[in-house]
């Protein structure tokens, strides 16, 4: 009992100076806080700083955590408001960067907390918001959503186009101009991750086997359900002439792209 009450006044200790160093970061930045004035406000010591976060940047770390985290979930409601899965992530990554306007996240996430505590893909906020999206892509590609792309390598340029962009937008002397190239750009990039429909997929697959030489298999041949005997002996003589030997070993995706297997079920 006693262990869990001492554990709820540390809890509550760094609860009150994690709100009062937010309240000083946010109006005089990191530089101009005093940390005499900041424990004050929270009814504290320095003692009590020390104790619980180390130093001063020990405390902006955990405020930049908590906003940080705050950002993602909220990210993460408009993301479930926007539809699909894929829109929801793409509202996710744009309602991020526009949270790049907000006086205390600019001034304590975005400025302050690279400047002071390095590289924010390191944070651990960071991590965690890199985790839920690695979920999300994992999902939407198993689904047949998003290109069947590597998904960490997907998540970690997702994320990183978005945070670069609030970056950006933060640091800017036209946030408001700069926020509406940053979301166009945003939006045309993960776009890459979506997938052609059904026809256009056909359609591409073919343009690129007939650029890399594919014979196509006589028209009669299908009318007439030729069995898929012969219309492998033609890819194996005048099929092959032409194919790249690096795509020899594609012939069954080539042959099925053909119809040849319908032909043969015939």
């Amino acid at each position: 009992m006693a262990g869990k009450k001492r554990a709820e006044m540390i809890e509550e200790t760094r609860a009150k100076l994690v709100r009062s160093a937010r309240k000083a970061f946010s109006e005089k930045g990191y530089a101009a806080a005093s940390m005499d004035e900041l424990t004050a406000e929270a009814g504290l010591t320095r003692g009590a700083l020390y104790h619980n976060f180390g130093d001063k940047r020990g405390l902006l770390q955990a405020v930049v955590d908590q906003i940080d985290g705050e950002m993602a979930t909220r990210a993460r409601v408009i993301g479930s408001l926007a539809g699909d899965g894929w829109e929801g992530l793409l509202a996710e990554g744009v309602a991020y960067i526009e949270m790049a306007l907000e006086p205390e996240v600019q001034r304590i996430v975005l400025l302050d907390g690279p400047a002071v505590l390095g590289d924010p893909s390191q944070w651990p906020s960071q991590n965690s918001c890199l985790q839920a999206t690695l979920d999300t892509v994992t999902a939407l590609i198993a689904q047949g959503i998003v290109k069947p792309v590597d998904a960490e390598a997907a998540a970690r340029l997702l994320n990183g186009a978005a945070l670069n962009a609030a970056l950006w937008v933060a640091a800017s002397d036209r946030p408001q101009e700069v926020l509406a190239k940053a979301v166009e750009a945003f939006r045309t990039l993960a776009g890459g991750c979506w997938p052609l429909p059904a026809d256009d997929r056909r359609r591409s697959r073919g343009a690129r086997d007939a650029a890399a030489g594919t014979p196509a298999l006589p028209r009669q041949w299908l009318s007439r359900g030729i069995p898929i005997v012969w219309a492998t002996r033609w890819y194996l003589t005048a099929g092959f002439r032409t194919m790249p030997s690096s795509s020899w070993s594609t012939m069954p995706r080539w042959i099925s792209c053909q119809g040849v297997w319908e032909a043969g079920a015939g």
